[in-house]
């Protein structure tokens, strides 16, 4: 999914902010810029829905040193589109920033948790709990903008909001337990998207400190790995070496992307858009993977769905009245 949320990159230029981000983007009535903003969203969102197929190739590696070579390679990812992009002054100035940097630490670690339970989730054939989590995720930032930055839920919402509710409880009951898989990847990445709302640093840039500062324990940990005789590293096959290493760009080459749209598109329409990658998950999840699907499993994602469209609906007229 989406390593942010939508307002962390619909946002201003900060004063250090050069090449990709000094420049204002074109009106959102330029037709060539709204096209060329939906073909970057639909590469974005469409790469977020299937990029879970990349992940189920890794299966036989272990979640955590995933985790160890998504960090490394995704700082060399970030680091070259950061340089290439023109972000560099951006980065320098947040590395300089002392609350800027403790924020970004927080973030990185509360998205390393959500990037683990979702590897661990496709490896595990709980794709579909993938699904409902980020489905959940745009109502689950409504309750924690209610809760930390004193928004006011509209009736839209509240509706919204309990619908999901209804959702997550008849899961619940039709897998016999907490969905907990869902429940975490919602949660950490709305917290997720909270932090990086609330931090005056540009989307790029954000990710690439963020990565910069998870990198060295990666490191260390794949490093201790290769030391002891343990891990992939240095004793895998080539595919699966290569499979590795470019977790970096499958990681960074999305947020371009997303980027890219985000700045030439409404909100509403990229409101639209973001339900593209948990729908991929799903079909994926079904489809392809052919994870167990009844239909009381049906009903309980169709509450979810509904809260959906609440939603959507309220933030439709709220951007007409704008």
């Amino acid at each position: 999914m989406a390593p942010f949320g939508v307002d962390s990159v619909i946002v201003e230029p900060g004063p250090f902010a050069t090449g990709l981000f000094a420049q204002a983007p074109r009106p959102l009535t330029d037709p060539a810029e709204h096209r060329r903003g939906l073909v970057f969203g639909l590469l974005a969102y469409g790469a977020w829905g299937v990029i879970p197929i990349y992940w189920r190739l890794l299966r036989h590696v272990n979640a955590v040193e995933i985790l160890g070579h998504r960090t490394v390679w995704g700082l060399v990812a970030f680091g070259v589109m950061s340089a290439a992009l023109g972000a560099g002054p951006a980065v320098r100035a947040a590395l300089r920033q002392p609350r800027t940097l403790a924020a970004l630490a927080l973030s990185g670690v509360v998205l390393l948790l959500n990037w683990g339970v979702f590897i661990y989730a496709v490896a595990t054939d709980h794709l579909l709990q993938v699904s409902l989590g980020y489905f959940l995720n745009p109502l689950l930032n409504v309750v924690l903008g209610m809760v930390f930055l004193g928004e006011r839920l509209r009736p839209l919402q509240w509706a919204s909001v309990l619908l999901a509710t209804v959702g997550v409880v008849a899961v619940a009951l039709q897998v016999g337990g907490v969905p907990w898989i869902s429940l975490v990847l919602g949660v950490s990445f709305a917290f997720y998207g909270l932090i990086r709302k609330v931090v005056p640093v540009d989307a790029l840039a954000g990710s690439t400190v963020e990565t910069a500062i998870l990198a060295p324990f990666g490191a260390a940990y794949l490093l201790w790995l290769a030391a002891s005789g343990q891990g992939e590293l240095g004793h895998a096959d080539l595919r699966t070496h290569l499979l590795l290493s470019f977790a970096g760009i499958v990681t960074a080459l999305p947020l371009v992307w997303f980027t890219s749209a985000a700045r030439r598109l409404p909100l509403s329409t990229v409101g639209f858009l973001q339900y593209l990658a948990p729908t991929g998950q799903f079909l994926t999840a079904v489809l392809l993977f052919n994870e167990p699907f009844s239909v009381g499993q049906l009903c309980a994602f169709g509450f979810i769905w509904a809260g959906l469209a609440v939603f959507t609906v309220d933030l439709v007229r709220r951007t007409r009245r704008r």
